[in-house]
C-alpha cells in the first residue's frame, strides 16, 4: 500500500471517529432533553395538584390561582414543541407565579399546617432539584456538542453533514431557578 492510501485511510478513519463522537454527544444532548422534559412534566401535575389544594382555603383569591394555571398551561406548551428558548422563558414565568402561590399561604395559617400542602411543596422542591441538576447536565452535553462541531477538524465533518448548534436551557432570570422559599 502507496503513503497515499495509508494517509487516505487515515482520513476515513479520522472522519468516521468524528462523526461518531458527534453522532454520540448529539444523542446525549436529546436524552438529556428528554429528562428535563419528563421533569417538567411532573413540575406541571405538581403545580396543578397545588392550586387544587390552595383552591379550598383560598376562596377568594382566583385570580392568583388563575395566572397559576395560565403559566402552567404556557409552560407546558413550550415545553412540548417551543425548545429550549420558549420553555426558559415560560418556566420562569411559572417559577414566578408559584412564588405568589407560596406568598398567599403566609396568609392562611390553616393552608400552612395542611399535610397536603406541605408534602406538595417538599414534593415540589425536591423536583426543582432535580430539575436544576438536569439542565445543568443538558447544558453541558450542549456545550460539549457545540465546542466540538464548531473546532478544528470537526467542523469539516459537522456542517457538511448537517449538524447544528442546539440552544442552552437558559432560565431569564438565574434568580428564577432558585427554589421558592416559604417560611412556616
Amino acid at each position: 500500500m502507496t503513503w497515499i492510501g495509508l494517509a487516505a485511510l487515515a482520513i476515513v478513519i479520522v472522519g468516521v471517529v468524528i462523526y461518531n463522537r458527534l453522532v454520540s454527544l448529539r444523542n446525549r444532548a436529546e436524552g438529556a432533553w428528554a429528562d428535563i422534559d419528563v421533569q417538567l412534566k411532573r413540575r406541571h401535575d405538581l403545580v396543578g395538584n397545588l392550586v387544587e389544594t390552595v383552591k379550598g382555603y383560598a376562596t377568594h383569591e382566583r385570580e392568583t390561582l388563575e395566572r397559576v394555571t395560565e403559566a402552567r398551561v404556557r409552560a407546558e406548551s413550550a415545553t412540548g414543541g417551543g425548545g429550549p428558548r420558549a420553555a426558559g422563558q415560560a418556566e420562569t414565568a411559572l417559577t414566578a407565579q408559584l412564588r405568589t402561590i407560596f406568598a398567599l399561604a403566609e396568609a392562611y395559617p390553616d393552608l400552612k399546617a395542611n399535610v397536603n400542602f406541605q408534602e406538595l411543596q417538599r414534593a415540589l422542591a425536591s423536583l426543582e432539584d432535580a430539575l436544576q441538576n438536569a439542565r445543568r447536565y443538558y447544558n453541558a452535553v450542549v456545550r460539549d456538542f457545540n465546542t466540538r462541531i464548531q473546532s478544528v477538524p470537526d467542523m469539516f465533518i459537522a456542517r457538511p453533514l448537517g449538524f447544528k448548534e442546539r440552544e442552552f436551557f437558559e432560565l431569564s432570570d438565574p434568580a428564577e431557578g432558585e427554589v421558592p422559599k416559604v417560611r412556616f
